[in-house]
């Protein structure tokens, strides 16, 4: 019985061996899948949220000019005035008083310098036949000419007065808007110093400032050097303001004045904008939110920002190259735009960059691409955006 056993054995065995010779080989796993997007070069509007204050464009203060007692207030306070009208009404009484009492003594040196005028002329048609000595003609000229200074200086005193009593009526110096009075009636003004009485302000336009960070305004200045960096068909830059409702102000600013200067306790650089303000709806003072269109970025690329990475070296991505294979790119960053990253250097136009799968794309290793979905705000992963936006059945 044991012989025939160990042959049943052998011939399991051989059986067996026979069956592990012919199993086939086991097969290279398919290289994995990641998701692509495509780099095209674009011309991005280069933009900043910023945050100014608004001022006026002209401010203007009204003050006494001369001394007197104010009388009274000639307008509306909070209302709109035009240059050269009139504000407030000093007493004019004493103005017109100085103002007699000068041309007085203007008449009294103008009869002086015509009997001076008179003498000397006789002293002068007698002295060729010497009637007259040279000294006492020499005394007569004298005379004329000191009484003709006296006449040009009881003129300037004159026009003075006549000066000091249009100061009597306080005009606005330009057009805007009034304040309120700072000074009551019956009140003494302009006796030990130009008092102030109120301001106009002009708020049409307005004058928008805020500042931005040096570096950042070196790039920018570095862009347009290089060509990189264009301005609109005026060659300015633009604001757009959003009103506290969360609406846009109907009117667009421009950019009209940088600072030379780095503020060395910020290490920002002060700017400023002409804002229109027809409306007047807008107050000097306030805080206001804009978005500030600085031009527009050429050959620019936007990536992602999930396919974004970083490491010591710097920010990076991986691109399928042509082979399949993946590569390393560094890149140059400059800024963000919504949900994407501005590169400005690093891409090339047609470059894969991978978005998803990042964790199985090994530099140098095979991968297979497909094109990115962007996936809808709220679907779950690896969801479709339908599926996620059916209703569930109800049972």
């Amino acid at each position: 019985m044991i012989a025939p056993l160990r042959t049943l054995g052998l011939a399991c065995a051989i059986t067996v061996a026979l069956a592990a010779c012919s199993k086939p080989e086991q097969q290279t796993p398919p290289p994995p899948e990641v998701s692509v997007v495509e780099m095209k070069p674009q011309t991005l509007p280069l933009q900043q949220d910023l945050v100014g204050r608004l001022s006026a464009f002209r401010s203007a203060d009204v003050r006494a000019r001369v001394p007197g007692v104010l009388q009274k207030r000639l307008y509306t306070e909070g209302t709109d005035v035009k240059e050269g009208q009139p504000l407030f009404q000093i007493d004019p009484a004493p103005l017109q008083a100085a103002l007699s009492s000068a041309q007085g003594e203007l008449a009294a040196a103008e009869a002086t310098y015509a009997n001076a005028k008179v003498a000397a002329n006789r002293a002068r048609s007698l002295a060729p036949q010497q009637y007259v000595s040279r000294s006492d003609l020499d005394s007569a000229e004298a005379t004329e000419r000191t009484s003709a200074a006296g006449v040009q200086q009881a003129r300037a005193a004159v026009q003075t007065a006549r000066i000091n009593l249009g100061f009597a009526t306080v005009t606005s110096p330009i057009s805007g808007r009034a304040g309120n009075q700072q000074v009551t009636e019956g009140a003494l003004v302009g006796s030990s110093d130009v008092t102030l009485l109120t301001t106009v302000d002009q708020i049409d336009p307005l004058y928008v400032n805020f500042s931005m960070n040096s570096t950042e305004l070196a790039q920018l200045q570095g862009l347009q050097s290089r060509g990189a960096l264009q301005l609109n068909d005026k060659g300015e830059s633009t604001i757009a303001l959003s009103l506290g409702d969360g609406s846009k102000y109907p009117h667009n600013g421009t950019l009209d004045f940088s600072s030379v200067t780095v503020d060395a306790s910020t290490g920002t650089v002060s700017l400023r904008a002409v804002l229109p303000n027809p409306e007047q709806s807008l107050l000097p003072g306030a805080f206001v939110s804009f978005q500030a269109n600085l031009g527009q970025r050429n050959n620019a690329y936007l990536l992602p920002q999930i396919a974004l990475q970083r490491d010591s070296i710097g920010p990076y991505a991986l691109v399928v190259g042509n082979d399949g294979k993946v590569v390393r790119r560094n890149l140059t960053t400059d800024g963000q735009q919504k949900d994407s990253w501005v590169i400005s250097a690093g891409l090339e136009a047609g470059d894969k960059v991978i978005v998803e799968g990042l964790q199985k794309a090994k530099e140098g290793q095979p991968v297979k691409a497909v094109p990115y979905q962007p996936k809808v705000q709220g679907t779950p992963a690896g969801q479709p955006p339908a599926a996620a936006a059916a209703p569930s059945a109800q049972k």
